[in-house]
């Protein structure tokens, strides 16, 4: 084959393999736009471990707006305002981090919802690129109640436990859309380490944390820091 076809050949097989790479992202983003996530990479991994797998999809409408309140109060205070980064809590954590101690994460619930949805589990640099991505094709095409809605169908709750029915089943022995403020307060408290803490019979640090979460979900309600999930209230 001449050089100049072996060029063109090569040409071809790197425009397939960008479009593919580039394609199959938002392909994957307009599908969950509208259709529930099919179980991720991390519910398959723990499930072959052995700890089963109980993932109840719910649309938002059957979930109590007390999960809403506690998953913002605890996890994400400027969602309804940010693009899918919080550049403020990026740097408090990366700060804290500098002085030692417990690590402290700065993600938003966007971008926790496109780790756990698309990717897989770690800290790697290539995974950390991809979530980025990831961020920004859903806060673009889905809505923030879509993102909500789809943050707390996939996040783990308990071993084997994913989503906001499977939790509320599981902890308090509910449905989701039952749930109390307390009830949401104590499993949002849990979510930095679900395999670590009972949200039904927490210990001291998940009961002083969902105290936390409690009073601070007064506010997120008292100034609309929900009003992109659950509309205006008053």
């Amino acid at each position: 084959m001449p050089a100049t076809g072996r060029k063109r050949g090569r040409r071809r097989v790197v425009t397939i393999v960008l479009a593919v790479l580039v394609l199959f992202p938002i392909a994957g983003v307009l599908v969950v736009a509208v259709v529930p996530p099919p179980p991720t990479i991390l519910m398959l991994r723990q499930a072959l471990r052995g700890e089963g797998l109980d993932y109840r999809w719910r649309g938002l409408n059957r979930i109590s707006s007390n999960l809403v309140d506690a998953a913002i109060a605890a996890e994400d205070a400027r969602f309804c305002s940010h693009h899918g980064f919080d550049m403020d809590a990026i740097q408090k954590a990366l700060d804290h981090n500098a002085e030692g101690g417990r690590i402290r994460g700065g993600s938003t619930i966007s971008q926790q919802t496109a780790k756990n949805v698309f990717l897989w589990p770690g800290r790697d640099w290539v995974r950390k690129g991809l979530e980025a991505g990831y961020t920004v094709l859903i806060e673009t095409v889905w809505s923030k109640r879509r993102i909500m809605e789809v943050y707390l169908n996939v996040v783990e709750w308990a071993p084997g436990v994913y989503g906001a029915q499977a939790a509320a089943r599981h902890w308090f022995g509910k449905d989701a859309e039952d749930l109390t403020p307390r009830e949401a307060a104590r499993l949002a408290a849990i979510l930095p380490a679900p395999r670590r803490y009972q949200a039904a019979a927490p210990g001291p640090y998940v009961r002083r944390r969902a105290a936390r979460i409690q009073a601070a979900m007064g506010t997120v309600r008292g100034q609309g820091l929900d009003a992109c999930v659950v509309g205006r209230r008053g």
